[in-house]
């Protein structure tokens, strides 16, 4: 048992993938000797060679294009998009190639590849660097969207994804990287579609992601301590395919639901979670849902104003005691 951090993780669990299948590859931009930009890849240069792992141009329409060539050749590769933000740039692969080639050619071409890229706010890199963007990617059928929030599920949750058959967007929270946790030695695969109680509770249930899984569980310590409130917290983890069973059945306990989005609110991945759980638990909940999400604005980039715009521990707190009533 080892204690990494969350960005040691990922060269972790890429390494531990590329060491089990030589089909594995890694292309982006500065993964090699750099080290990446967020230094997550480091020492995966040096122990697999410039064969597996290519520097790339400043292109994410190439780097999204060779991978979809390669993966449709018989590798499986792993994609970096640097930020998350410029999977716009690259757009027409995520939504009319990667996740449209299986089901157009009834199974005779496939894509199994991971796109990670590091995604959300609170480093105050600005609008176009800071923007959560997993509701982009969710709604295009085809694509499976992972987001872990603790470092033994970056390692567990990516070797899931790179064994997966179909495209898988990885999304690693940038304001996690340098957070540590306790990761077991030896081969770690973990399960897509599994969502994870980390904190049980009978009064509400408060489903998170991300970023938003440690916020949202020092909320319901705070609300516990000072209110006597006793909160579930679920890090959802894995929004395509979602494990509405374990969110059901927590709500079916609690009967009451809240949601923590870093997404700006408009269309936000907490509203497709609401309208399904009201459409088949709503006679389990004694209240409404509440949606605690950022508002529908570009995320500032001063410091003030971006923490005010994204969920706090405290706008968790206080949003769930009052409308709980306590």
């Amino acid at each position: 048992m080892a204690e990494l951090t969350y960005r040691d993780a990922v060269a972790r669990g890429i390494s531990q993938e590329m060491e089990r299948d030589p089909d594995v590859v890694f292309l982006g931009e500065d993964i090699g000797k750099a080290g990446g930009v967020f230094k997550a890849t480091v020492g995966l240069f040096d122990r697999f060679g410039p064969l597996r792992v290519r520097d790339t141009p400043i292109s994410e329409q190439a780097i999204l294009g060779a991978a979809m060539g390669a993966a449709m050749t018989g590798l499986k590769p792993i994609a970096e998009i640097m930020f998350s933000d410029f999977i716009a740039v690259c757009f027409d692969y995520l939504a009319n190639q990667y996740s449209k080639s299986r089901y157009m050619t009834n199974g005779q071409v496939k894509c199994p590849l991971v796109v990670r890229t590091a995604n959300g706010g609170g480093a105050r890199f600005g609008a176009q660097h800071s923007q959560s963007v997993e509701n982009w990617c969710m709604m295009i059928p085809g694509l499976k969207v992972v987001a872990p929030s603790t470092p033994l599920d970056v390692v567990g949750l990516l070797a899931a994804s790179v064994r997966d058959p179909d495209p898988v967007i990885f999304l690693e929270h940038k304001s996690l990287y340098a957070t540590k946790g306790e990761v077991p030695d030896g081969e770690i695969v973990d399960q897509l579609g599994v969502a994870k109680v980390v904190r049980p509770g009978a009064d509400a249930t408060i489903l998170a992601l991300a970023l938003m899984v440690p916020r949202a569980v020092a909320a319901a310590e705070k609300l516990q301590a000072e209110h006597g409130v006793n909160c579930e917290v679920i890090d959802v983890r894995s929004l395509v395919p979602m494990d509405m069973q374990t969110m059901l059945g927590s709500v079916a306990r609690t009967h009451r639901l809240f949601t923590v989005e870093e997404n700006p609110r408009l269309c936000g991945w907490g509203a497709e979670l609401v309208s399904i759980i009201a459409d088949e638990a709503f006679y389990d909940l004694d209240g409404p849902p509440v949606r605690i999400t950022t508002p529908h604005i570009p995320l500032p980039s001063t410091d003030i104003l971006e923490d005010r715009a994204m969920p706090s521990v405290d706008r968790i707190a206080e949003t769930v005691r009052r409308s709980l009533g306590s």
